[in-house]
């Protein structure tokens, strides 16, 4: 008997191919999955990003939403040092490496399967531990702090738009507290007037801060992307 998918911060992909269908596929039986499970399912089985991924050997289709970001900032560089926040199961991961960083770590409250030379924290980003933990893992002062942090939803809007917003301010505080000068953050949010507030906070830290919706984001989500550049520098 299949078992329901579990809620993740970040959803695997399953198998599959590359290959292109005639027609949506659907699930021959929907037997204890809810209406949303059943519409997850086969909205990823019919994903063409999903697809992509597998045949790519990405493990999530998020990985071509770093990679349309990446492809314009060009900040993943060999030799940068990189923190990825939420980084199950290690897609955005995955793009780092191969574009050349090799001082990456990351962290996760799931278990991610190793991704050599990445050092991989199983934590809670929220546990005041965890930063340091990192940083010394990393071994210095991150050019770059990644985040595709989304907390497990309750299926109440406000509040999970506010856990939402939560997890992007720790980040940003962490992010704050922890780049080079002139580092880079880049950050899952949803359209919301608190996203709005987040910006503003990043604008007073960084350079430049852009809003982005890349192609693998599906365009029936408010997802996007915060990224803000050009890091000024704790204050002296």
């Amino acid at each position: 008997m299949t078992e329901p998918p579990r809620k993740r911060m970040v959803k695997p992909p399953t198998g599959g191919t590359e290959a292109g269908r005639a027609k949506p596929a659907r699930l021959k039986t929907a037997k204890q999955r809810t209406p949303s499970q059943q519409a997850w399912l086969e909205r990823q089985i019919n994903d063409p990003f999903a697809a992509k991924a597998r045949a790519h050997g990405y493990r999530s289709r998020a990985a071509y939403k770093l990679t349309e970001i990446d492809d314009r900032l060009r900040v993943l560089r060999p030799g940068a040092r990189v923190v990825d926040l939420g980084l199950a199961p290690g897609g955005w991961t995955q793009v780092a490496l191969e574009r050349g960083v090799t001082q990456i770590a990351g962290v996760d409250l799931l278990p991610v399967d190793p991704l050599p030379p990445a050092q991989i924290l199983q934590m809670d980003f929220t546990d005041p531990a965890c930063g340091p933990r990192l940083i010394e893992l990393l071994g210095g002062a991150p050019d770059v702090v990644l985040s595709d942090m989304a907390p497990n939803t309750v299926g109440h809007r406000q509040t999970d738009h506010l856990r939402i917003v939560g997890l992007i301010e720790a980040g940003v505080d962490f992010a704050v507290e922890v780049l080079k000068p002139g580092g880079v953050f880049i950050a899952k949010a949803f359209q919301g007037g608190e996203t709005a507030q987040v910006i503003g906070k990043l604008k007073a830290e960084f350079a430049q801060v852009k809003t982005i919706k890349p192609k693998a984001s599906r365009s029936d989500s408010s997802e996007i992307y915060l990224v803000a550049t050009g890091f000024k520098g704790r204050a002296r």
